[in-house]
């Protein structure tokens, strides 16, 4: 299968998008029923995780835990952009996640989903999946 090219469009430095359905949507498109999708982040200061998906709180601790740990500024940050935090992060969360897929569908936890992972934003960004298995 080709690779589904996905826009993330962001409105804040700092957030996390559920995009569960865009990648469900690249596994039904596939016709993949039993195999692996990749969700991948072709960016430096953008990642995705897979955490929990039904009390948006959750999205609130983990960037807030994050901003704790990485602050924006630091006096020994060098890039001459004011993103060092941005790249930093991105490099904790992760720029891809495997999921497997059974009978067409992705296996995830009752509680779980894909979230995108913006940390230098607003932006308009890509979400690339890819899907590998048996059709049959």
């Amino acid at each position: 299968m080709a690779m589904a090219r996905q826009t993330v469009r962001t409105t804040k430095r700092n957030e996390m998008i559920e995009v569960t359905n865009l990648v469900a949507a690249a596994v039904r498109q596939s016709g993949v029923r039993n195999g692996m999708a990749i969700a991948y982040v072709p960016h430096t200061t953008a990642a995705v995780t897979i955490n929990e998906n039904a009390d948006p709180d959750v999205k609130h601790d983990l960037l807030k835990k994050l901003a704790e740990m990485i602050p924006k500024e630091e006096t020994y940050y060098r890039h001459g952009e004011g993103n060092s935090d941005s790249h930093a992060k991105t490099s904790l969360v992760g720029n891809s996640v495997t999921l497997l897929i059974e009978d067409g569908e992705l296996a995830l936890g009752q509680w779980q989903g894909i979230q995108f992972c913006e940390f230098d934003g607003p932006r308009s960004r890509e979400l690339w999946v890819k899907v590998i298995g048996l059709t049959a």
